[in-house]
């Protein structure tokens, strides 16, 4: 399988698409400007105890106050507690934990009210972002996650993941990573450690360390509520979980993200350095991948299933769960007909549902009713399959076998908000009063013979695909005559993500001169 990971920056936004074999798997989204993501730290303060709910909510810094459940206080809550109070007393002035007495651990089945109190200042790490009128969830039991080892103080244990299979390699990770680890701290070895060298993993290691020695030096300012410990930018981190060999470029339009990525790789992977590519055209990188289009084809209610021969799903929000059902279409009247090609189109159903699922980034409970089929060694089949194709999906997963009305329930990890993009545009006839589309022209070619004179270099008009149909069609097209008109070409770009009536001009130096959007 060949996967691009392609970042694209505009706009005061980084767009981050994953690409397998061409197609569109996964697509993050974040500011610059982020207040927080998932794993950052915090130092917080309890602003009020939620007794009925075993819960507090706490001040981040966020419109909305954090939501801290008892549950995830960890068993290590007192420790953390006395640790920060040493810390600000100045009685404890190291990021070493050797020799710090640890505190017992809280009950498991305790209640809020006996361990916190209004105004308390706690260490949290953000584990879901804000979704709908919620606030941030958080945790005070940190972890910091390495490529191959997650870092957790206040716990001795050495686990390890177990998808690693062989006892050799197993032991081997076990006594390689006691003889490495600093006292104080436990240690996750995550599956994608199996096979690795003892320099990679000492390198992670120490990678881990130094964040927790930045995370101390921050907690020493006293600054409450603030972030102490950002979490790598979130290229950085889909590369860390999922870089392998697979990968054959990593492309971006942004020179430092470019130079960040080439450094990350550098550290982790030095002999893969040279697939990190910087973009520099005047057509977009995500048009020029056909990301956009990508987009326009994947976010509806409905959703074609590829190679299928006109099957395609449906997919429906509640507030309780999300629904898919798995149409035919023209392809067969039904399942008793062709019952192999029930199960072969339920199986394409399946590989696009898992698609769907990382792409839209759905949480929660997702119902699928695939076509029906009689015979349960179909169901069975089916069932693997979609287990199969959902083992790429890094969120945590659950999947049902077949109920007997055919239908396969799964939950999902949810810990950020639903991924919601439109693919209806606004009919222009019942919007109002909008320009006429030949106004719109004319105010182009006025624009374009005025920046003419001003602009010695190229100039660059990006328009909807319809727009664009229209100013290039025929040998002598509009974008033609206005070259023999004023003496330099202008070239037109389509933009999937456009309005009908939107434009926008760019100078040789990409910047962009005007626009308009109908």
């Amino acid at each position: 399988m060949k996967k691009e990971l392609i970042i694209s920056h505009e706009n005061e936004r980084t767009k981050i698409a994953m690409l397998e074999d061409g197609r569109l798997f996964e697509l993050h989204e974040e500011a610059d400007n982020r207040e927080f993501s998932v794993g950052d730290l915090f130092l917080a303060r309890v602003r009020k105890l939620a007794p009925n709910l075993n819960a507090a909510f706490v001040n981040i810094g966020y419109e909305k106050d954090a939501f801290l459940h008892y549950q995830d206080l960890g068993p290590d809550y007192l420790s953390y507690q006395k640790f920060l109070k040493d810390t600000f007393a100045k009685r404890h002035q190291t990021s070493s934990l050797k020799n710090f007495e640890v505190q017992k651990e809280i009950n498991k089945y305790g209640t809020v009210d006996k361990v916190l109190t209004k105004d308390d200042v706690v260490l949290i790490q953000i584990t879901k972002e804000p979704i709908s009128t919620k606030g941030p969830r958080i945790s005070t039991q940190i972890s910091l996650t390495g490529r191959f080892l997650v870092l957790i103080p206040f716990d001795n244990k050495v686990s390890i993941s177990k998808k690693i299979k062989s006892a050799e390699d197993r032991e081997r990770l076990r006594t390689l990573i006691e003889s490495i680890k600093p006292e104080g701290f436990g240690v996750i070895i995550r599956t994608v450690a199996e096979g690795k060298k003892v320099a990679e993993l000492h390198n992670d290691m120490n990678q881990l360390i130094h964040k927790w020695d930045s995370t101390f030096k921050n907690i020493q300012k006293q600054k409450v509520p603030s972030r102490i410990l950002s979490e790598e930018d979130r290229a950085s981190s889909i590369l860390r979980d999922n870089f392998n060999q697979d990968f054959t470029g990593i492309i971006s339009d942004d020179e430092a993200m470019v130079q960040d990525l080439t450094h990350y790789l550098e550290v982790i992977a030095p002999e893969r350095k040279h697939i990190v590519q910087h973009y520099d055209s005047h057509i977009p990188l995500l048009e020029y991948y056909n990301v956009e289009k990508q987009l326009k084809q994947s976010f509806g209610k409905h959703v074609n299933i590829p190679s299928s021969r006109g099957a395609y799903l449906v997919i429906e929000h509640t507030e309780a769960l999300h629904v898919v059902d798995v149409n035919s279409g023209p392809n067969i009247a039904s399942s008793t007909t062709n019952k192999d090609h029930a199960l072969t189109v339920n199986k394409m159903a399946a590989t696009e549902v898992a698609r769907q699922l990382r792409l839209r980034d759905m949480g929660g409970i997702i119902v699928v009713d695939f076509i029906d089929m009689v015979s349960a060694e179909h169901r069975k089949q089916l069932y693997e399959h979609l287990r199969e194709e959902m083992r790429r999906d890094k969120a945590r997963h659950k999947i049902l076998p077949p109920s007997k009305f055919g239908l396969i329930q799964i939950t999902r990890q949810r810990v950020r908000p639903e991924k919601q993009i439109k693919t209806e545009e606004q009919n222009p006839n019942t919007a109002g009063e909008i320009l006429a589309p030949i106004v719109v022209v004319e105010r182009m070619e006025e624009l374009i013979r005025n920046r003419m004179q001003k602009e010695k270099g190229k100039l660059y008009l990006h328009v909807h695909p319809f727009v664009e149909a229209y100013l290039t069609k025929g040998i002598m097209s509009i974008q033609t005559k206005w070259y023999l008109k004023y003496k330099k070409w202008v070239t037109i770009i389509p933009r999937d993500s456009f309005k009908y009536l939107e434009y926008r001009l760019y100078n040789a130096n990409k910047e962009e001169i005007a626009s308009y959007s109908n």
